[in-house]
């Protein structure tokens, strides 16, 4: 476990529907050359005692006691392939199942347990994936069937408002000359390294959501179809 990354910074683990929880914490690495420190989140889903984590973000002591609190660690989902840094942790410590697409590339010589697909096996009831077609890297959303619909996203969609607590001044003023704080956004990175086309917005746009929980952000509560039909016809005319 000492040869895996730290716990970094983070905020309280808040449940934001009805088992289902949140937490924002931090996030450190060098990107184009330069630090960048700014802020990330985890998605936690209780299904009966069994927790599933995706995108993970390794907590300190009193927060996995807060975590055990709720329930089993029992999966783990990578729906990202810009993240993944403390999927080995929780693996480590709990046993956990590991999701991911195929051709994910894992940290710490990890594979995954089991495959996601869409149509396929999912680590909890009500859920399904929604996988990207076009992109470079392998992506994809989980769609929760609770609360009228819940997207959890990566880096595909993002929600970042405003810059919090967790960001170095370097990273606030580069991110926001970026364009990286719009809401309901896609991410700038992810859409320079994904290059993904509007066919796959076009997809997404036609699943049943009013929430997204993304990777990057605060929750997007109700307005959330809404929000990214606005910004899909903005960004690909569609």
């Amino acid at each position: 476990m000492d040869e895996l990354p730290p716990a970094l910074p983070h905020g309280e683990l808040e449940e934001v529907f009805p088992d289902v929880f949140f937490v924002t914490g931090a996030m450190k690495t060098v990107l184009m050359g330069a630090p960048w420190h700014f802020s990330r989140n985890m998605t936690v889903v209780r299904d009966g005692d069994a927790l599933t984590l995706i995108n993970t973000v390794r907590l300190d002591d009193s927060g996995l006691a807060r975590l055990e609190g709720l329930g089993r660690v029992a999966n783990v989902i990578r729906i990202g392939s810009l993240h993944g840094r403390d999927d080995a942790f929780y693996k480590t410590r709990y046993g956990a199942t590991l999701w991911a697409l195929p051709g994910m590339q894992h940290d710490h010589g990890l594979q995954a347990d089991k495959v996601l697909a869409p149509g396929g096996e999912m680590p909890f009831a009500g859920c399904s994936v929604f996988a990207f077609g076009t992109t470079k890297l392998p992506e994809c959303i989980v769609h929760i069937d609770r609360a009228g619909g819940i997207l959890v996203a990566c880096d595909a969609l993002q929600n970042w408002v405003a810059p919090d607590e967790f960001f170095s001044d370097e990273s606030r003023r580069t991110m926001t000359e970026m364009g990286f704080f719009q809401p309901a956004n896609l991410g700038p990175l992810f859409m320079q390294v994904n290059e993904p086309k509007g066919e796959d917005y076009a997809r997404l746009r036609a699943l049943p959501f009013r929430h997204a929980l993304c990777g990057h952000g605060s929750p997007l509560r109700d307005t959330a179809a809404e929000a990214y039909a606005d910004r899909f016809q903005r960004v690909f005319g569609i």
